[in-house]
């Protein structure tokens, strides 16, 4: 158990440590503070000028969807920039256990994404003077993190196809795409197509923002506690897919020379 959790908890922080190594704060804060901070701005202001949404609307669904930057491409570059720089191969033929070998990755993102989700509802709260009670900033807060656990459930999924492609990048921006579009981050989940609502009720965010909006409007966490727990679940779901779909591509990585192939 002690080399499990040494692997899980060590293991994982030395890769995401090495993975913001390489990107540096020039490239962390642009891109994960200033950014979702801007974008809650663009859609809060389109909102304006549409009449369509409040701007509390737009905060709360921006700053929990933003998390899917940190959430998917933090998780698959974890996989892929390992591959790239020819290591990968050697964490595979360790005889480390696959679940802290995998799990222990994502715990570090699951604690970035929840921070700039926070930071992200924060700023943009207090730029565009969003009433919102002090006593939901907690209950928010656990949202959040519920939101960032079920993402990094689906990075873990996507963070597979590292093993099948060395450009992953294009793929972690489509899934962020589809997020920002399915979730109800902007639009309503009501005023979607409905073959667009199906879709939203099997992935991330969807009911942690709902949840959240209710949260911000005097709602009680016990009147939400539905909402959060579907969307833990949505997360595990997608974490054990995940764990299992790395698991099956290691397996065929050693009987085809994918790693070095593709």
């Amino acid at each position: 158990m002690r080399v499990w959790l040494r692997i899980f908890f060590v293991g994982g922080l030395t890769s995401y440590r090495a993975l913001f190594g390489f990107l540096s704060p020039a490239i962390f804060i642009p891109s994960l503070l200033v950014a979702p901070v801007f974008q809650v701005l663009l859609f809060a202001y389109i909102g304006r000028s549409a009449g369509a949404q409040s701007d509390e609307f737009y905060v709360v669904g921006n700053a929990i969807q933003y998390a899917s930057i940190p959430c998917v491409f933090a998780m698959t570059q974890l996989i892929s920039e390992e591959r790239q720089n020819r290591t990968l191969g050697f964490i595979l033929v360790s005889p480390a256990p696959r679940l802290a070998l995998f799990l222990g990755r994502a715990l570090p993102v699951i604690v970035n994404a929840w921070f700039v989700s926070a930071f992200a509802f924060a700023v943009g709260s207090l730029l565009l003077d969003v009433d919102i009670q002090g006593s939901a900033f907690a209950p928010i807060a656990l949202v959040g993190a519920a939101a960032a656990f079920s993402c990094t459930g689906l990075g873990l999924f996507t963070a597979g196809i590292g093993l099948l492609v060395r450009e992953t990048a294009v793929l972690s921006n489509v899934v962020f795409g589809l997020l920002l579009v399915f979730t109800g981050a902007n639009v309503a989940i009501e005023d979607l197509p409905g073959w667009m609502q199906g879709v939203s009720a099997r992935l991330p965010f969807t009911r942690a923002i709902e949840a959240a909006r209710r949260l911000a409007d005097g709602e009680s966490l016990a009147d939400v506690a539905g909402l959060v727990a579907a969307e833990v679940l949505v997360g595990t779901i997608y974490a054990v897919a995940g764990f299992l779909f790395l698991v099956t591509l290691e397996t065929q990585s050693r009987k085809r020379a994918t790693l070095e192939r593709a």
